[in-house]
């Protein structure tokens, strides 16, 4: 698998799995135990999902040495502030049955128009995901939906700038505003429903481009993920489609065709905003 090379000069593959929305239990080490075998190697999980343990045990089942998988996991809206996180990152590592974190991200960050001191909020979180960077028990720290004010904030104050920032971001919703800043700021991005939502699948445009490559829809955008050095979080529980969404590093979009999906409208995402979120 290919990689991304971090701010912190440590790698990521180009490809994850995301795991949001997958039940924990049985079914899903089944899930997560299949992707490994079709080869995977990047997990994202987060407390919030439920699943870790699945993860975990999947990994452990797996007869592949840890050093070979980046695994991710995520402190929940109910955990920030800087002793709440503490506490929450003993909780993943509890659950995941793993010694250490590739990469921990705060899921969504406190927002100006929920909380008067949302900076304070951010920092201290943040300070708690240093601490545990510094004892070595996360290699790579990050953040989740925050935009550029959010992003602003935050940098204000770090010690460790942060090496990941995953968004939403699919055709129709590109973000470019927090795109680019992420980037400026040497923060890679990961792009959390690449595919969008079902509607994405049906899109006339996505069809009609994705047929002259000979491709699936779903391949088409992930590879217009990566062509703009975006890291796609991608999900399937069927075997064949997880396969099919790691065969995209035979083809490239042409100039002309990604501006026509750079063009779309917003059509098919997920209308959550972090500083209107009730959760």
């Amino acid at each position: 698998m290919q990689a991304y090379k971090l701010n912190n000069g440590l790698e990521i593959p180009k490809i994850g799995f995301g795991t949001w929305r997958i039940k924990g239990g049985e079914k899903a080490v089944e899930i997560i135990s299949t992707a490994i075998e079709n080869g995977y190697r990047h997990f994202d999980t987060a407390a919030f999902y439920g699943n870790e343990k699945s993860v975990g045990e999947a990994i452990r089942n797996s007869g592949i040495s840890r050093e070979e998988f980046f695994i991710t996991s995520k402190i929940w809206n109910d955990d920030r502030g800087y002793d709440k996180a503490l506490n929450a990152f003993d909780k993943i590592l509890s659950n995941l049955q793993l010694d250490y974190l590739d990469l921990c991200l705060i899921h969504w960050p406190a927002s100006p128009n929920r909380y008067n001191n949302w900076k304070e909020i951010n920092a201290e979180t943040w300070n708690a995901l240093e601490e545990l960077k510094k004892a070595g028990k996360i290699k790579s720290i990050g953040i989740s939906n925050f935009m550029k004010h959010h992003l602003e904030a935050l940098l204000e104050s770090v010690e460790i700038e942060p090496a990941v920032n995953q968004i939403e971001f699919h055709p129709g919703f590109m973000q470019q505003e927090c795109v680019d800043f992420s980037k400026q700021n040497g923060i890679v991005l990961e792009a959390w429903a690449p595919l969008g939502a079902g509607a994405m699948l049906e899109n006339p445009v996505l069809n009609e481009i994705a047929s002259k490559y000979n491709k699936s829809v779903a391949q088409l955008c992930i590879r217009w993920v990566l062509q703009h050095d975006i890291l796609p979080l991608v999900k399937s529980e069927n075997s064949e489609r997880m396969r099919s969404n790691l065969d995209v590093f035979d083809f490239d979009i042409s100039t002309s065709d990604m501006q026509k999906i750079n063009e779309l409208e917003y059509f098919a995402g997920s209308g959550q905003d972090p500083d209107k979120i009730e959760f």
